[in-house]
């Protein structure tokens, strides 16, 4: 049996039966993982009108539907990870993805909104488990030279999910009803389960797994986030005092987590890390990547509908392309990194993202759909280009016993960059188009806002690039760099 085992493991671990059967389904396990979480966002989000006259509540109420399944990521993706690194990833993404296919039933059947609520945060929990040891799984499961091609194919399925998240849940509530958003969950889940018990097994021998669980320091990263979430979404850009003291107890927050980090015999995080400037520029321009692709979900749909005058219909169908192509783009965008080196490519994709947002701070509106969708194009390939080659950077040298930390970190960086961009970017565009309220703006102001709010998207990107290039610099003028 150990030795059964331990030609397993081998198998798994990039030695050269890396394309056997058990790599091929346990990578299919981990994508699976990647789109289930990445559909519990996009498939809830169209039902809210629905829910909302369900329940006979406001869209203030039922928006927690959706905030409850972010807090949960936000606040515990790191967590998990660490978690992961000291009991075993193999034992706790099963666990995962069981949370998160039991959760999906119990949403499902929910009787009461807040019911609803309680059971879309356990299924956050289990998508925060999902999210962040899929990542550490790769290196693992295939060969070091093709740890690109495995990051290809997870950011592939992840926007898979985005993309087909809004027509599924639109097919779903025409037919069977509200509750089958959530149903159609499980099913996949169970599959899911299934595929992951392919994974290798947990190694008693890491060095992480003997220190102590640092409760402390996941309380004040979880407040800390839990505080900055809710005052970048619930303000929605418009920060009163309430938005003000969230952030001011962020900041704190902030603080406290160093300070007790710094102290802790086995931290949360350790705090070196980040004196790696590669892995802190990866971060940095993931979080700056991550707000810019946010401003193409908020400045979308009223660029589309109130300027070019498109109806709903078609204002949907134009907001898959970013999706789709980041989908189809994904695996090549890994094989391209494998091939020209990770940092390279990293910095090849923020150009392209960078031209991109450039070109949509410039398009005039008589050149209509076209004048949108083809920098939309650009800056999404060029995103999935960062993406998979970010991600491929940061994990393919981080020892076994951090892998699970560093992927939530990473996770982590990606999420606040979204919940940034909703937040900030929003403001930013309802400022440029001189309004309050962009739904009944005049058609040349919300032009007006989408061009300066795509400029600023521009002057972001290359904060990103010089970020990057200043971390790879930095890194190879130190010593053994």
């Amino acid at each position: 049996m150990k030795r059964l085992d331990a030609g397993r493991v081998e198998a798994l671990s990039g030695s050269a039966e890396g394309t056997s059967a058990s790599v091929r389904w346990a990578l299919a396990g981990l994508s699976l993982s990647m789109l289930l979480s990445s559909l519990g966002t996009s498939t809830a989000n169209v039902g809210l009108p629905t829910l909302a006259q369900v329940f006979s509540a406001s869209f203030q109420q039922v928006q927690w539907i959706v905030l409850a399944y972010l807090l949960a990521i936000t606040t515990l993706i790191v967590s998990v990870g660490r978690l992961g690194d000291m009991i075993g990833r193999r034992r706790l993404l099963l666990s995962g993805i069981s949370l998160f296919t039991v959760a999906s039933v119990l949403c499902g059947l929910a009787p009461t909104l807040w019911l609803l609520i309680a059971a879309r945060a356990a299924q956050g929990l289990g998508a925060a488990t999902m999210m962040a040891l899929t990542m550490a799984f790769v290196g693992e499961t295939v060969p070091k030279a093709r740890t690109g091609s495995a990051m290809g194919l997870l950011g592939t399925m992840s926007s898979i999910g985005t993309a087909l998240g809004p027509s599924l849940g639109g097919l779903l509530l025409a037919g069977p009803g509200w509750r089958a958003i959530f149903l159609v969950n499980a099913p996949l889940g169970v599959l899911a389960l299934f595929l992951a018990r392919s994974l290798p097994p947990d190694r008693r021998d890491e060095k992480s797994g003997r220190g102590r669980f640092d409760h402390v320091g996941t309380l004040l990263l979880a407040l800390t986030l839990g505080a900055y979430a809710l005052a970048m979404t619930v303000g929605r850009g418009s920060f009163g005092p309430l938005g003000i003291v969230l952030l001011l107890a962020a900041l704190l927050g902030v603080g406290l987590f160093v300070r007790a980090e710094a102290r802790a015999a086995s931290p949360l995080i350790r705090l070196a890390v980040f004196r790696d400037p590669l892995l802190s520029a990866s971060l940095g321009t993931s979080a700056l990547v991550s707000t810019v692709m946010m401003t193409t979900l908020v400045v979308g749909p009223f660029y589309l509908s109130r300027a070019l005058g498109l109806g709903e219909a078609l204002v949907g169908l134009v907001l898959s392309v970013g999706p789709l192509v980041a989908a189809l783009t994904g695996v090549p965008a890994g094989r391209i990194a494998d091939r020209f080196g990770a940092q390279r490519m990293t910095v090849a994709g923020l150009a392209g993202v960078a031209v991109g947002c450039g070109a949509l701070s410039l398009t005039p509106v008589t050149l209509g759909v076209a004048g949108y969708i083809v920098p939309l194009v650009v800056t999404t390939a060029g995103y999935a280009v960062f993406q998979t080659a970010n991600n491929t950077a940061v994990m393919a040298d981080v020892g076994p016993d951090q892998r699970g930390v560093i992927s939530g970190v990473l996770n982590l960086s990606r999420n606040l960059g979204l919940v940034t961009g909703a937040s900030v970017m929003g403001a930013v565009f309802a400022l440029a188009s001189d309004t309050t309220d962009v739904t009944t703006a005049h058609p040349g102001a919300v032009a007006h806002g989408m061009r300066i709010t795509f400029a600023v998207a521009a002057m972001l990107i290359v904060a990103a690039i010089a970020l990057a290039v200043g971390g790879r610099t930095l890194a190879r003028r130190r010593p053994g760099g």
